[in-house]
């Protein structure tokens, strides 16, 4: 099978899994052709006879403002699919790709059509990943594109139960949505113990303080500043360092708090990092306290690697964390009872040990790549079937 990926290269989670998916179905033998206008951050494997990136240059002229994106890169699709010879284009975030897939897709069948060829037509997958639906799609100036892409998509799938109801219901989107969730590869998260991980605990807990982690883009969504306050309420009990992995507008105003709070000697800012598992195999605890969170690909993370997790009930959170089973759940803004719950895993090592099983297990068990992308390869199939 030939598929094109369209994503963010970015760090943000959609970028991660478009380009994670994309890996995992090369080793499987398709061939898969990235289209986006930088190279994707997690496409670092090597070389691969299977993966092609392409990428769209984006012209600039007097006459336009703006540069015209969603239009270089409906070209370049139309490129790749000519010489390539893609069966799909599968659209990671509605706004800009599955737009750009669909006037790509009209121009092929156009081309086909005035040249009367029997050539198949591309067919188009639009992933939604949260934020192009709560976020994006609030925005009245995309809603009517963003409604469009999304019906126009030979397929549709959300990674929650949650973002497809809320698509279905909230946007009137009446196309069928097939719910495949999140995943991770487990040869890459999971729990280290060697040299490396050893002295990062020595540098991290030189005193056995107990280590939080939090991970983000650092925007509002994601409630840093309640994960600095909840971090301060359990150093008032229990020695305790806060690590804060990611950057974004948000991240100056956190510093200032953690300096107001009397608690940026334990809160420590490390910025974006490619790769955070010998971080996550030296934590005890991942703190997820966000305002919308459609899946919650960071916490998966850290339950792969057998750490607890303590969030809010955001979005599709409960539908990864299990409320007293892998870890806790409680109101998006109620920074005392995520304190309560963290103090409660922290203090009780026999209940800490069960949940980090717990943890692990779900993982393991139900988001796996060797459990998901087989559903990716089954809906591709039935979609080109049509």
């Amino acid at each position: 099978m030939k598929i094109g990926i369209l994503c963010y290269p970015t760090y943000g989670g959609s970028g991660v899994v478009a380009t994670e998916l994309g890996i995992e179905l090369a080793s499987r033998g398709h061939q898969v052709h990235f289209i986006s206008y930088s190279m994707p951050m997690r496409l670092n494997t090597g070389f691969s006879d299977n993966i092609f990136f392409h990428k769209v240059e984006n012209a600039s002229y007097p006459l336009f403002d703006f540069p015209l994106y969603s239009l270089s890169l409906a070209s370049k699709i139309v490129e790749v699919a000519k010489f390539n010879g893609l069966d799909l284009v599968h659209a990671h975030y509605a706004i800009p790709h599955a737009t750009s897939a669909y006037l790509a897709r009209e121009i092929i069948k156009s081309e086909v059509l005035n040249k009367k060829k029997n050539n198949h037509n591309i067919k188009i997958i639009t992933t939604l990943h949260g934020t192009d639906i709560t976020l994006t799609g609030l925005e009245i100036s995309f809603l009517p594109t963003m409604k469009f892409s999304v019906q126009q998509s030979d397929g549709v799938t959300a990674v929650s139960e949650f973002l497809k109801i809320k698509s279905q219901s909230q946007y009137e989107i009446t196309k069928d949505i097939r719910v495949i969730p999140n995943f991770i590869n487990l040869e890459i998260y999971k729990k280290i113990s060697n040299r490396e991980t050893d002295c990062l605990k020595e540098k991290f807990s030189k005193n056995g303080e107990k280590i939080l982690v939090h991970t983000s883009n650092f925007r509002g969504l994601k409630r840093v500043d309640d994960a600095i306050r909840i971090f301060r309420i359990i150093r008032d009990k229990i020695p305790a360092k806060l690590l804060l992995i990611g950057d974004g507008p948000d991240r100056s105003k956190c510093e200032y708090l953690a300096k107001d709070l009397g608690v940026a000697d334990d809160v420590k800012f490390y910025g974006e990092q490619e790769s955070i598992t010998e971080i996550l195999s030296v934590a005890d605890l991942f703190l997820m306290p966000s305002q919308s969170e459609s899946f919650g690909l960071s916490a998966l993370e850290a339950m792969a690697c057998g750490v607890p997790v303590v969030s809010s009930n955001a979005g599709g959170l409960p539908e990864l964390n299990l409320h007293g089973e892998t870890g806790y759940i409680a109101e998006i803004g109620d920074v005392n009872k995520m304190a309560d719950y963290a103090l409660k895993l922290l203090d009780d090592p026999n209940i800490y040990k069960i949940f980090s099983e717990n943890a692990l297990e779900r993982a393991t068990s139900l988001f796996s790549a060797e459990k998901i992308i087989p559903r990716y390869e089954k809906y591709y199939e039935e979609i080109l079937s049509k």
